[in-house]
């Protein structure tokens, strides 16, 4: 009897492991072949990494104009409003309307001093 309650106890966890094995396969995806935004492993990008944002409370006035839709007038305006605590203040104190801050919300942030 024992060794009936063993067998079947197997079977069930055999079948388990194979529903769930079945299931993460399908759940994988392959690249179509066209470019999404993904990196060379097919891995899709987050967020860019911190060396390539641009930091609103120290950045140069060119660094500033660079950022698209950011132009000399934004960033004098930008410069004026610092120190910033987060970068949506740009739209919270009106530096800048909201489409513009939307264009370059992914690469800037608003750096505290001593902090990483």
């Amino acid at each position: 009897m024992a060794r009936k309650t063993l067998l079947s106890r197997l079977v069930v966890l055999l079948t388990v492991l194979m529903l769930f094995s079945g299931w993460s396969l399908a759940q994988t995806t392959q690249p179509s072949g066209k470019n999404t935004g993904a990196n060379e492993k097919g891995m899709k990008s987050t967020a860019p990494a911190n060396a390539d944002l641009v930091d609103l409370n120290t950045a140069t006035k060119e660094q500033l104009d660079a950022l698209p839709g950011i132009g000399e007038a934004y960033s004098a305006k930008i410069i004026a409003g610092r120190p910033y605590k987060t970068k949506s203040e740009l739209v919270r104190k009106k530096i800048l309307p909201p489409a513009v801050y939307g264009k370059i919300a992914s690469k800037v942030i608003a750096k505290q001093p001593g902090k990483k």
